[in-house]
């Protein structure tokens, strides 16, 4: 089937070809093939992402793309979906869109799809567990090619190829893409400790995030391989599904409120570190004066904040990429079984002005 795209007559379309009556000539395959001296199906292959289009050389597929932007070609999505039967159409599943975590790894899974000319269709579960049930069936039934999960516990087998972004799971036909736990508690406590801070508090994710068992765990073995006390009286968990520094200020309300003696905190993210530095502003605690901050993840507003947040960076952005990326490439060789099963990310510690050397 011959696909083919009108070229509009805009400042901002690429050079126009012009039929014999003069009138802006529709672009089809075949025309572009001609433009650059290829085969149509060479085009055909890069155009549409083929898996043996690797054999192509980069060069070549480069300027395939070139031209095609430059003519203003477009694919046609209905020819495509008659010739590969796939709709070019990726689900995504989110606890909820906001700012920080699934903000930024949505930026790079949207980023990389929009590259790949893939569209993407985003369900909002909100931790409830009839949704985290429907909703992978619901977007599988509206011909997704794939499902990509976010923060969202696994349990389902699907006909379609999975990705999950900190899923923490076994299942078969899922590729998660993780961070490396061990040593972003290494980077936080260790950093603590150079500072001379042995009494740490602690603020532990809530129950429902595919993280916080994890983390916790990587938290409890480092801190005892570092000589350092886990104490459950300076421990405290989250609470509740806002996306709010709210969460971060009850729970340090509640730690202080105990007369718990501490000179460090290191938190679940950093949303919940920005309400920690509030709860102890009111009960007249300096940061890092008296009391040393430590965030997860570097959201954007965490360089911004007052003071300036010191985090163990999740590269979020990249991560959803490296999803979306894995994701397609699974899309493009459904027959080939030797698909990672586990991604592991490395984190970063961004040293800011919440921490500071142990008071005394």
């Amino acid at each position: 089937m011959c696909e083919t795209a009108p070229v509009p007559a805009s400042k901002k379309s690429g050079r126009l070809l012009s039929g014999s009556d003069g009138r802006p000539k529709r672009v089809t395959l075949k025309v572009l093939a001609d433009h650059l001296g290829l085969s149509p199906a060479t085009v055909s292959l890069v155009i549409n992402r083929a898996s043996v289009a690797d054999s192509i050389p980069q060069a070549t597929q480069e300027r395939i793309f070139a031209a095609a932007h430059e003519l203003n070609y477009r694919p046609s999505f209905a020819a495509r979906w008659a010739r590969t039967a796939r709709s070019f159409t990726i689900g995504v599943l989110v606890p909820e869109v906001s700012e920080g975590y699934a903000s930024l790894v949505m930026s790079g899974i949207e980023g990389y799809l929009l590259r790949e000319g893939y569209f993407y269709l985003v369900a909002s579960h909100r931790h409830r567990d009839d949704l985290i049930d429907e909703y992978p069936r619901m977007l599988v039934a509206r011909s997704v090619d794939g499902l990509i999960a976010l923060d969202t516990p696994w349990r389902h087998q699907l006909p379609v190829p999975v990705v999950t972004v900190s899923g923490h799971n076994q299942s078969n036909g899922v590729t998660n893409i993780l961070l490396d736990h061990d040593r972003a508690a290494q980077l936080a406590l260790g950093h603590l400790q150079q500072l001379g801070h042995e009494r740490i508090a602690f603020i532990k994710g809530q129950e429902f995030s595919s993280d916080t068992a994890a983390r916790w765990e990587s938290i409890v073995n480092v801190a005892a391989r570092l000589g350092l006390r886990v104490s459950p009286k300076l421990t405290v968990q989250l609470e509740g599904d806002l996306a709010s520094p709210e969460l971060g200020y009850r729970v340090t309300n509640r730690l202080l409120e105990r007369n718990a003696r501490f000179t460090a905190l290191f938190a679940f993210n950093d949303t919940s570190a920005i309400g920690a530095i509030g709860a102890l502003r009111h009960h007249k605690l300096q940061v890092p004066q008296d009391v040393s901050v430590v965030g997860f993840d570097d959201i954007q507003s965490a360089a911004f904040h007052s003071p300036q947040l010191t985090t163990v960076r999740q590269p979020l952005k990249k991560m959803g990429m490296m999803a979306a990326e894995a994701l397609l490439r699974r899309i493009a060789r459904p027959d080939d079984n030797s698909y990672p099963r586990a991604i592991v990310i490395e984190p970063e510690l961004v040293v800011r002005k919440s921490t500071a050397r142990a008071a005394g």
